[in-house]
């Protein structure tokens, strides 16, 4: 079943009691048993909801995997992966992460005895040095969040079996209609859903999807026992947006090369941040492991002025000033003062994120349309 067929059918069937063809939102907390133990597969909304199963089951066929669980956000998916680890235990991650996810390791379960190192993870021998007996878990983004950077999931696999350590991909920027960590050795995928996958801007969720199953049922226990599971309408809106991931995703990426083009030839930009560039680090790496290369793109401005960059990102129009990426309508935004704030500056210059880099996440309006409106902005 090729990719559109999925996104529209994989893990789905009519509705058993009445044959609706779309999954009905089932909004109960609870289920009346016939008797003592006695049930139809459902006791309480927390550990089961047939809406949010429904969708578990399409995010897993679209991942290529075959356990999905999914979370009140982004960051609750990545807070169970996390507590599958245990005091003393190492996690290596990438020295240009989320700010979020950097902020829940190194103020939430550093305190816990669990140790983070963030090394640049283009250069492979930067991870295989920072590798010891404790490490339990490599965390990679590619597309990194800001300075898309792309990281070779097949290798960093590697390291990781080598040293007896799980491989979490977040992939919330690439979807899976551009790449599949699962299918290139990860062994735990993660999405905030929030993004692409609704694509609508209407929905905050997260999600983890893998294949073995002694690791599904950790997920699972940690999602029962914690509680941060995810709505029923909520699912119900994802599964809806799911359906035309492939024709939305398609139309980000043409749009997203035209603007990166676009940036590239503009007299007051330095340097612009897309994958699709021969000249961007990681290229080839980017074709073999990715079907395109997305809409997300990052750029600086000539001089590195904050005050430039904070002038066009309030001048935009069809480019909303806002946190978050991935729906239908275009973003701007400035990671140094939004997304990455929780970053020390010492440490985000490190990796790129200087006070004049933009981040766009380019939508799909009428491609002019968005050239004429970032052309008036840096006017």
């Amino acid at each position: 079943m090729k990719f559109g067929t999925k996104a529209i059918h994989g893990g789905l069937e009519p509705d058993s009691a009445t044959g609706a063809i779309m999954t009905p939102i089932y909004q109960t907390s609870t289920y009346v048993q016939d008797g003592i133990g006695n049930h139809k597969g459902y006791e309480y909304s927390r550990t089961g909801n047939p809406t949010r199963n429904a969708l578990e089951s399409n995010l897993a066929a679209i991942e290529n995997g075959k356990y999905g669980a999914c979370f009140g956000s982004g960051m609750a998916a990545i807070d169970c992966v996390i507590k599958m680890l245990n005091p003393g235990d190492e996690v290596i991650s990438t020295n240009d992460l989320y700010g979020g996810s950097y902020r829940i390791f190194t103020t939430i379960f550093a305190k816990y005895g669990i140790k983070f190192h963030f090394v640049d993870m283009l250069d492979l021998q930067n991870i295989t040095d920072a590798v010891n007996e404790n490490t339990k878990l490599i965390w990679v983004e590619t597309p990194t969040n800001p300075m898309m950077n792309i990281i070779d999931i097949i290798a960093v696999s590697k390291i990781a079996k080598d040293a007896g350590a799980m491989l979490g991909v977040d992939n919330t920027f690439a979807t899976p209609y551009l790449q599949n960590p699962l299918d290139q050795g990860a062994d735990i995928v993660m999405h905030s859903v929030t993004k692409y996958l609704g694509g609508h801007s209407d929905v905050v969720m997260g999600a983890l999807i893998c294949k073995d199953e002694k690791l599904s049922e950790e997920m699972y226990r940690i999602q029962n026992s914690c509680g941060a599971v995810t709505a029923p309408m909520d699912s119900f809106l994802v599964l809806r947006g799911i359906k035309t991931l492939h024709i939305r995703v398609q139309r980000h990426c043409e749009n997203g090369e035209k603007i990166a083009h676009w940036l590239k030839d503009h007299p007051k930009v330095d340097k612009v941040y897309w994958p699709g560039f021969e000249n961007h680090t990681n290229h080839d790496v980017a074709k073999r492991q990715m079907r395109g290369f997305g809409g997300m793109i990052s750029f600086t401005l000539k001089g590195n002025r904050i005050e430039d960059a904070r002038d066009i990102v309030k001048n935009t129009h069809l480019f909303a000033l806002a946190e978050s990426l991935g729906g239908v309508e275009s973003l701007i935004g400035h990671p140094a003062t939004m997304t990455h704030a929780s970053i020390p500056k010492e440490e985000r210059e490190k990796s790129g994120v200087v006070d004049s880099l933009i981040r766009l996440s380019v939508g799909i309006e009428d491609i002019d349309d968005l050239i004429t409106d970032l052309e008036t902005a840096m006017s």
